[in-house]
């Protein structure tokens, strides 16, 4: 964690965050019998009321509307909760708790039900351009896997978490991309292009400390473009390519002085022919451009003597 990310979950840790609890409620299925039935019989007591008179007319036709009116409360507290998906339950602007059992469930017919969404989302940030440790300009976008863990948080700490998600997403990667260079060109360095795995892993948990103010659960990120900006591409790609070549040099040159010293360790060994300095020297020259050279070299026969 860097020193950035560690100084804001210091300031994080010191506010008092309203956590999330479940919510008072009952079974649904056994209160809509309950406000059904109330309703039903506040219906048949106004009819009732219709074959009598004076006072227990009157008697009648409030105790029917009360009923009535009762049942009508008990079926409103009726909540749904689809799977995936949380109500945060609120009476009179203050946290009641939250409803997370999926079906038909009953809570205080005076609250106000905010449904949050607790499925997993994937978000990909836009494509920023932003310069690198090194100060090359690069073009980097990241996807983000998520969830919301808490839903008190969720509601009640930030305006719009979706968006605080968003914002805190392409902040976190700016920041990660300017820390490290493109490319460590040797120098075994963390690099954006060479590590990513590193980069990941570090870029998850500076975003899971910045967003935790909203409840939510940084599952994974993923660089989904990584790239040098266009105005410096092609002579990135050309000192990429020169890197390649003297790379590929220094391994055929590494390769062609092996053979040449086991060729002279394996004649000298088995007495094949005995050579002074001046002809091993002229012997290494030879092997060295044959086996060095990027094309096909000409045999030359000698048909003389090894010294002609």
């Amino acid at each position: 964690m860097t020193s950035e990310a560690q100084a804001l979950a210091s300031s994080q840790s010191s506010v008092q965050w309203m956590p999330e609890r479940p919510a008072r409620l009952l079974p649904g299925l056994r209160m809509s019998v309950l406000g059904l039935a109330a309703v039903i019989i506040g219906a048949a007591l106004l009819w009732r009321s219709g074959r009598f008179s004076g006072d227990a007319a009157t008697a009648l036709v409030w105790l029917g509307a009360l009923t009535m009116r009762a049942g009508a409360l008990v079926l409103r507290g009726l909540t749904p909760v689809a799977p995936g998906r949380a109500r945060v339950v609120q009476l009179f602007g203050k946290y009641r708790g939250t409803v997370r059992e999926p079906g038909l469930q009953w809570v205080n017919p005076f609250t106000n039900r905010i449904v949050v969404s607790t499925r997993i989302r994937n978000q990909e940030s836009a494509q920023l351009k932003v310069n690198d440790a090194d100060g090359n300009p690069i073009e980097i976008a990241a996807v983000v896997v998520w969830k919301v863990q808490d839903t008190a948080h969720a509601v009640y700490a930030v305006n719009d978490y979706t968006h605080f998600v968003t914002v805190q997403t392409e902040t976190a990667v700016r920041h990660i991309a300017s820390s490290y260079p493109y490319d460590s060109r040797g120098t075994g360095a963390l690099s954006l292009r060479d590590n990513a795995d590193e980069i990941t892993e570090r870029l998850t948990a500076e975003l899971a400390t910045r967003v935790l103010p909203a409840g939510v659960q940084i599952i994974e990120t993923r660089l989904t473009r990584l790239s040098y900006a266009p105005e410096i591409a092609q002579a990135m790609l050309r000192q990429q390519q020169a890197n390649a070549v003297v790379g590929a040099r220094q391994r055929i040159v590494e390769g062609a002085v092996g053979m040449v010293r086991m060729a002279l360790q394996r004649l000298d060994e088995e007495g094949v022919v005995e050579l002074d300095e001046e002809r091993k020297a002229a012997m290494v020259s030879n092997l060295l451009v044959v086996l060095c050279s990027e094309q096909a070299t000409q045999q030359v026969v000698n048909t003389g003597s090894l010294y002609q």
